[in-house]
């Protein structure tokens, strides 16, 4: 992957910013005016990974998300010693945005806070689970394949957390990133079953870097976005 690392850490710190942002905004909006139902927030989420995507993708990969970065690392798509500074960068920029939110459109929704719904543990825990390997099985399409014709497969990803909030949101929150739940969590002071995300999200993406190995032999100079011609 081309470019400085330094450049590298501030476009994912930007990039995950923005999703945090975009997307616990939405959930705070939401609960100030009642105006948002589901499937709208799932649209906004979507779009909150989207965004980035198309603007960092060419400089860092836009992986948003520290397991999206163990996972590359995990099955041999990205230079291990780099993980580190990504999620680094990635967590800073959720407390950035978790910071933003705060100030601009104040508390309301706990900053999007994600907690088990009736404390339903279990459940909340196996969704993470599922949702987080699908997001990743989509990021490795992505990886793997190339952009695609039209750019289309840019689009997986962000189709993967939209179906996620839409199915699983209701029940877990729909976090599928250790970032977007520890930042809100930290600024609001809510850290009600954090362990379920800290946990169930790893353990989704690590069960598909463990199945789901790259065949190029380029894979750690690949890199997320590459171009081709292939549909």
């Amino acid at each position: 992957m081309k470019g400085s690392l330094l450049r590298r850490c501030a476009a994912e710190a930007s990039g995950t910013a923005l999703l945090v942002g975009i997307g616990t905004a939405s959930i705070v909006v939401n609960a100030r005016t009642g105006l948002l139902p589901l499937p709208v927030l799932a649209v906004a989420w979507a779009a909150a990974v989207l965004v980035p995507i198309l603007l960092f993708i060419r400089v860092s990969g836009a992986h948003l998300n520290p397991v999206v970065s163990l996972a590359l690392a995990a099955s041999g798509r990205l230079d291990r010693r780099e993980v580190p500074s990504y999620v680094l960068s990635q967590t800073a920029g959720a407390f950035l945005a978790s910071g933003a939110v705060l100030v601009a459109l104040g508390k309301a929704g706990d900053l999007g806070v994600t907690v088990p719904a009736n404390g339903e543990i279990v459940r909340a825990f196996l969704a993470e689970v599922a949702f987080t390997a699908l997001l990743v099985a989509a990021v490795f399409a992505l990886a793997d394949r190339g952009e695609g014709r039209f750019r289309w497969r840019l689009g997986l990803p962000p189709l993967a957390v939209g179906l996620s909030t839409y199915v699983i949101g209701p029940w877990s929150g729909s976090s599928l990133n250790p970032a977007r739940t520890l930042a809100p969590a930290v600024v609001a002071g809510i850290y009600t079953d954090l362990w379920v995300y800290l946990v169930a999200v790893p353990v989704g993406a690590l069960i598909v870097s463990a199945l789901w190995k790259p065949r190029s032999v380029d894979r750690l100079d690949r890199g997320l976005g590459r171009r081709d011609s292939v549909v």
